[in-house]
């Protein structure tokens, strides 16, 4: 029997598993009351988490609570940042959606109420709001999309720090490779037919061509399950 193909070894190898014993700390919000008290806290450090493209700030707030979450631009240690309903809405405050005005730039939203945070939290992403009615607030995120939340759920205003990280070139591959592996993602990527026969179905020959058709059953083990997987239809 040949070795195992590279997509059933990263089912069950932990040398294809995400290295999340180097992350910081998950990214979310406390557990608030969202009355009308508003907690003061101060930034103590920006962080870079592996895996994530976006730093993280420590906050410390007035009861001694300290959390992690994203920083936004503009940023900086020392800052004095605003927690709770009536906060006021300046660069990385967190508050309640309905208390922020509409137009105003707004990230690391939650998608319900006490979930810590969950959308637009990418490096350089972002959301606007652009109207509310009935409890509920409409958001705008930079494609256009639309995302109807509820007004008590948690925002950080401004923009996720880290914007335009994807522009800068990686250059060689050795930095790509040290992403990937944060990411637990698949890297090199090498085609199937450029390999021997034994790690890979499509491999063997001398010319790199399959030989055949690639649709595949859905029922087969993984390791021989690569090409098109039970298509609806082939070929022209």
């Amino acid at each position: 029997m040949g070795r195992r193909p590279i997509v059933r070894k990263r089912g069950s190898s932990p040398k294809y598993r995400a290295h999340t014993i180097i992350r910081v700390a998950p990214s979310k919000y406390p557990q608030v009351n969202t009355a009308e008290v508003v907690t003061k806290g101060r930034v103590l450090k920006l962080i870079h988490d592996p895996g994530r493209g976006a730093p993280l700030s420590l906050i410390e707030l007035e009861n001694k609570v300290k959390f992690f979450t994203l920083a936004s631009e503009g940023t900086y240690v020392g800052q004095e940042v605003e927690v709770g309903k009536r906060a006021s809405a300046k660069l990385g405050n967190i508050l309640t959606l309905a208390e922020i005005p509409e137009g105003t730039y707004v990230c690391n939203v939650e998608r319900k109420p006490g979930d810590g945070g969950a959308l637009f939290r990418s490096s350089g992403n972002y959301a606007v709001i652009i109207g509310k009615s009935g409890g509920m607030v409409t958001l705008k995120d930079a494609k256009g999309r639309l995302f109807l939340i509820k007004g008590n759920s948690l925002a950080t205003v401004g923009i996720v720090a880290g914007g335009g990280r994807t522009e800068k070139p990686f250059l060689k591959a050795g930095n790509k490779l040290k992403l990937m592996r944060s990411k637990g993602r698949r890297y090199p990527v090498v085609r199937g037919v450029a390999m021997a026969a034994v790690h890979h179905p499509h491999g063997g020959g001398r010319h790199q061509h399959v030989g055949g058709s690639t649709s595949i059953s859905r029922r087969l083990p993984p390791g021989a399950k690569v090409g098109l997987i039970s298509p609806k239809r082939t070929g022209r």
